[in-house]
Formats: structure tokens, C-alpha cells, sequence
């Protein structure tokens, strides 16, 4: 499994990089909707995202937004996981 770094993390994700920072050793990215309804169901997308990937988010809502945060625990590292998730949660936002 490939590790990805601070360096490395924007080459992989291509075009959703403008969607993630890195931030304590984690890709993290900050959304804002027009309500809570908006980001409710945003976060039900990314949750059945997560089970078909297998790998799940941490992520924090406060009624319009949603706050994500994605490593891979077992490795330490952001991995190739970290990757696709944050490809397909960054596809959703631009539906």
C-alpha cells in the first residue's frame, strides 16, 4: 500500500486537491451547505461511499457543516485509501 505525504498527497489527488489540505499528517477538507438537510444528506452519500470502499472518515457536523478527515489507522499514513475516498467525496461536492 503507498504512503503519501505533504509532498506527494495534491499530485495524486489530480483535481479534487483544491477540495484538501494536509494537516496532522491527515488529508482534511471543510464544507459548508445551505443547511442542515444539505449536509446531512452530503454526509449519508459519503457514508455509503465509505462502506463500498470499506474505509470510513473521521468527520465532525455542526448543522450546515461538515468537516472530514481521512488516514488510514492500521498504517499511520495516508494511503492509497485515503486517496480514492477523497476523490469520490470531492466528486460528490461537484454534482
Amino acid at each position: 500500500m503507498k504512503h503519501y505525504t505533504a509532498e506527494n498527497f495534491s499530485t495524486a489527488l489530480g483535481i479534487a486537491a483544491s477540495d484538501w489540505e494536509w494537516r496532522s499528517n491527515a488529508l482534511n477538507a471543510f464544507f459548508i451547505f445551505s443547511n442542515f438537510n444539505a449536509a446531512f444528506a452530503f454526509m449519508t452519500q459519503v457514508g455509503a461511499v465509505a462502506e463500498r470502499l470499506q474505509h470510513h472518515p473521521d468527520w465532525q457536523n455542526s448543522y450546515n457543516k461538515v468537516t472530514i478527515s481521512l488516514r488510514t489507522h492500521d498504517q499511520n499514513a495516508v494511503t492509497d485509501l485515503d486517496i480514492a475516498l477523497a476523490k469520490e467525496i470531492s466528486g460528490l461536492i461537484k454534482r
